[in-house]
C-alpha cells in the first residue's frame, strides 16, 4: 500500500470558529497575532475522526506593555473544549526558545495548516530559526519523546493503543531524518518524513496501512506491535542515545534583540 496523500484540510465552520476565537484574543488581551497555526495530529498527518484542533500561535504586545519592573505573563490559553484546545506564547519568549533551539516551535513555523500568517515575520522568524544549530537540540526532545512513548506503551506490554504507535513513530522518524539530514529542519507531517527517509518497502506499506486505519479509527482504539516499525523505532532510539552530546549552544542574542524590536515596530504600526 502506497502512502497516501496528506491533504491538510479544516471544515469552514471550524477554521470561522477558530479565526473567531483568534480574534477575541486579539481583542481581549491587545495583542497582535504574528501567525497561528494547527499543532497536533491533524498537522503531522494522522488524525482519526474525533481529534481535537490544537491551534497554536505567537503574538506580540504594544511596545509599552514591555517596559515594565514586573514582565507580564508570556503565555495566553484559551479553556479547552471538545473540538479546540487554543494556546500562544509571546514573541520575546519565543525568539529565546528559537536560540536554544525549540524543536516544538520549529514544528510550528513548518505546519502546514496555517490560520493566521504575517507573511513578512514570518519570513525573518523562518530565516532566524534556520541560523542555530538544531541537531543536537532537536536530537534530545525527540529521543526523549519517543523513547518515552515507545517504552511505556509499546514495549511495556499491555492493551497498545493505535494513537501511541504513532506517537513513538513520528519521534523515530524524525531520529532518521536528523540522522541523514543534520543540516535541514525535519519536516512536520509523517508523510513527508517518510517518504523522503529511503525506507524498506515493508515499512513503507506498514506505515501507510497505519495512517489508513487510524484515518477511520477513533481516538482510544487499540492495536497489534509491527515487527518492522519496532525494530525501526528501536534501532533510531538506540543510535540518538548513543550519539547524543551536549555541545555549547550557539547564541544569537544580539540577532533575536534586534529582530523582536523589529517585530514591535511593525505590531505598534498596524
Amino acid at each position: 500500500m502506497p502512502l497516501p496523500a496528506f491533504v491538510p484540510s479544516v471544515a469552514d465552520d471550524i477554521r470561522d470558529a477558530i479565526d473567531a476565537e483568534l480574534r477575541g484574543i486579539e481583542d481581549d488581551h491587545d495583542v497582535r497575532i504574528i501567525f497561528a497555526v494547527e499543532s497536533g495530529s491533524r498537522a503531522w498527518g494522522f488524525p482519526s475522526p474525533d481529534s481535537d484542533y490544537d491551534v497554536r500561535f505567537v503574538y506580540a504586545h504594544r511596545t509599552d506593555w514591555y517596559l515594565s519592573i514586573r514582565p507580564g505573563r508570556d503565555v495566553i490559553e484559551r479553556p479547552i473544549s471538545d473540538e479546540l484546545d487554543i494556546s500562544g506564547w509571546d514573541i520575546r519568549k519565543a525568539l529565546g526558545l528559537l536560540i536554544k533551539p525549540n524543536p516544538v516551535l520549529l514544528e510550528w513555523l513548518s505546519s502546514p495548516i496555517r490560520y493566521t500568517w504575517d507573511e513578512a515575520l514570518c519570513d525573518a522568524l523562518i530565516g532566524f530559526s534556520q541560523k542555530p544549530a538544531h541537531a543536537v537540540s532537536c536530537l534530545y526532545h525527540y529521543l526523549n519523546l519517543g523513547r518515552g512513548q515507545y517504552e511505556s506503551h509499546i514495549q511495556g506490554g499491555g492493551e497498545l493503543k493505535l494513537k501511541k504507535y504513532f506517537y513513538a513513530l513520528r519521534p523515530a522518524l524524525t531520529i532518521r531524518w536528523i540522522r541523514l539530514n543534520e543540516d535541514v529542519i525535519p519536516p512536520m507531517n509523517l508523510q513527508a518524513l517518510a517518504s523522503e527517509l529511503d525506507l524498506a518497502p515493508d515499512v513503507l506499506e506498514a506505515i501507510a496501512d497505519l495512517i489508513d486505519r487510524k484515518s477511520r479509527m477513533l481516538e482510544g482504539e487499540g492495536a497489534d506491535r509491527i515487527a518492522s516499525l519496532d525494530a525501526l523505532m528501536e534501532a533510531e532510539f538506540e543510535w540518538a542515545a548513543k550519539t547524543a552530546m551536549k555541545t555549547e549552544k550557539q547564541r544569537l542574542v544580539g540577532e533575536a534583540d534586534r529582530l523582536f524590536r523589529h517585530v514591535l515596530r511593525v505590531c505598534d504600526d498596524r
